[in-house]
C-alpha cells in the first residue's frame, strides 16, 4: 500500500523559514512525478509545487520565488524549502504523486501567525 510521512512542519513568525521532508514507500518513487499540496481550514486541497521524474520544479503563482522543491529518488523522499513564510502559508502540507492520487497522509501542520 502506498503511504507517505510528512515532517518538519511548525509554528514560525512571518519571514522566517522551514523545511519539509515527505518519506514514501510502497511506490516506485522514481517513476512519478510528485507534488506538495496543502489545505487551509474551510478549503479544497491546492497544489503548491511539482517535481517532474527528471527533477525540473514548477510552482503555484503564489509560492513562486519563495519555495524550493526537490528530491531524492534514492531515499524516495521528497522536499520543500518554504521562505519567507506568510499567514496565507498556513495549512496542513500533504505530499502525493501528480496528479494527486490514492489517499492522503496525516500531513504536516505549518501555521504562521499574523
Amino acid at each position: 500500500q502506498d503511504q507517505s510521512g510528512e515532517s518538519g512542519g511548525g509554528m514560525v513568525r512571518p519571514g522566517e523559514s522551514l523545511g519539509l521532508s515527505c518519506v514514501t514507500s510502497g511506490i516506485g518513487f522514481s517513476a512519478y512525478a510528485m507534488g506538495w499540496y496543502r489545505k487551509a481550514p474551510g478549503k479544497q486541497h491546492e497544489l503548491v509545487a511539482v517535481s517532474s521524474t527528471g527533477g525540473i520544479a514548477k510552482y503555484s503563482d503564489y509560492v513562486q520565488d519563495r519555495f524550493i522543491v526537490s528530491r531524492d529518488n534514492g531515499k524516495k523522499t521528497l522536499y520543500l524549502q518554504m521562505n519567507n513564510l506568510k499567514p496565507e502559508d498556513t495549512a496542513i502540507y500533504y505530499c502525493n504523486t501528480f496528479p494527486a492520487e490514492g489517499r492522503w497522509g496525516e500531513g504536516s501542520v505549518v501555521t504562521v501567525p499574523s
